[in-house]
């Protein structure tokens, strides 16, 4: 991660002093927040979409993350989408899913490489259609080396979401549940919703009743791999045991939503995307993969802090805003001067939306009146989307819309 970039996840993250018990996990998040942490991003772009009422002429600015949700934001044909991130794992993975979506033959090759992630013809794919377009900062991250000496592309050969920190986190959950007997693949077997309640409270539940499972996940730091920091994980636990949160969030993962149409509950219990379109994210899906192809040039991938790309751009410049759950980890200077520049920058009927691990929204309060007061929070709706974010693991989803 450059120097700038790592100061400022360290502005965001840390708040206590070095040597406290707070202080003491603060850094330790961001030493581990360093290298890839999400190859497939974990909110719903289904319902990003419907939120966010994308028109043709829209100014998408999002968070870039694992770049699945900015590709599949194309799909509702923006004029533009500006993606920002502070992670160079994830600037130089947006930068190849895009390259890839315009120099890969066919879809056939596109899904090979996105959605099986596990075959040596994607690096030969890479060498020969992908490479000899990307930057030399892209390039020279993917031709790089892991800590044990691999070169990263090839994580594409082995199976891409099985690695960064998320699906580290994934396949130690797996181990720890099969240590207990328990095997989360087996929801995977299900073929009805029945199915899913009946496997779920007889092979999945039972992990959280352990006593060892109770005492971990009351650790702040066993929830690093999930990009969790200790501020966020206290919003999400809340006035509750963190294993009562996590269980109630899996059991929505589980049970609440058609396996065949979630594909982050298969990623989840089965490591990987396996099923048919519905269980793809929507860049990935065969019936859309022309209109990512055509429009991949729209996109254009920044390696700027969120606040600090919109304090460049001019007024009334942007009109869809994805801030991901990155407000969570904010102290309220730099909440405010966020959405001072999300104010500045916001055409009429601008949207803004966000995910939070607590339940409420954090900005009553927090935000100044003179800013909070401009936009109108859709309550009603927003609690519709919580419900329906098919990736479960946040407790709410958040709209706002500019007045006037």
């Amino acid at each position: 991660m450059a120097a700038s970039a790592h100061r400022n996840v360290t502005q965001a993250v840390h708040r206590h002093r070095h040597l406290s018990k707070q202080g003491l996990l603060e850094r330790a998040f961001t030493f581990a927040f360093r290298g890839l942490v999400y190859a497939q991003i974990w909110e719903d772009p289904a319902v990003d979409m419907e939120a966010l009422a994308i028109k043709p002429d829209s100014h998408v600015v999002t968070i870039a993350s694992g770049g699945c949700n900015v590709l599949s934001y194309l799909t509702a044909d923006p004029a533009k989408i500006t993606a920002v991130d502070l992670n160079t794992a994830h600037i130089a993975l947006n930068k190849l899913k895009i390259m890839a979506a315009q120099t890969l033959p066919d879809h056939a090759a596109f899904h090979r490489f996105f959605a099986q992630a596990d075959s040596k013809d994607n690096v030969a794919a890479y060498r020969n259609f992908v490479a000899p377009h990307l930057d030399e900062e892209t390039l020279r991250y993917w031709e790089g080396r892991d800590l044990i000496g691999r070169r990263r592309i090839g994580g594409f050969a082995r199976g891409i979401y099985k690695h960064g920190l998320l699906g580290r986190f994934i396949g130690a959950a797996h181990l720890l549940a099969r240590l207990h007997g328990i095997n989360p693949r087996r929801m995977l077997d299900a073929r009805t919703r029945e199915e899913q309640r009946e496997i779920f409270d007889r092979e999945v539940a039972p992990i959280f009743d352990k006593g060892f499972v109770r005492w971990l996940t009351s650790q702040p730091a066993s929830l690093f791999g999930l990009g969790i920091p200790p501020a966020q994980f206290e919003a999400l636990a809340g006035d509750e045991r963190m294993d009562t949160v996590l269980k109630a969030r899996l059991e929505k993962l589980a049970c609440d939503f058609d396996l065949k149409d979630n594909y982050f509950a298969v990623q989840a219990f089965g490591r990987g995307y396996e099923g048919g379109e519905g269980a793809l994210p929507p860049y990935l899906q065969a019936a859309n993969h022309a209109a990512v192809r055509a429009r991949a040039d729209r996109v254009d991938v920044r390696h700027v802090n969120f606040t600090d790309f919109l304090s460049d751009q001019p007024a009334a410049s942007a009109d869809r805003y994805i801030l991901l759950d990155a407000q969570d980890w904010m102290d309220d200077d730099q909440l405010n001067a966020l959405w001072a520049q999300i104010t500045r920058t916001a055409k009429p009927g601008a949207r803004v939306l966000f995910r939070t691990a607590g339940e409420p929204t954090i900005l009553p309060g927090r935000v100044q009146d003179d800013v909070l007061s401009r936009w109108d929070y859709r309550a009603e709706a927003s609690l519709d989307y919580t419900a329906r974010d098919r990736s479960a693991i946040y407790g709410g989803v958040h709209l706002y819309v500019l007045k006037g």
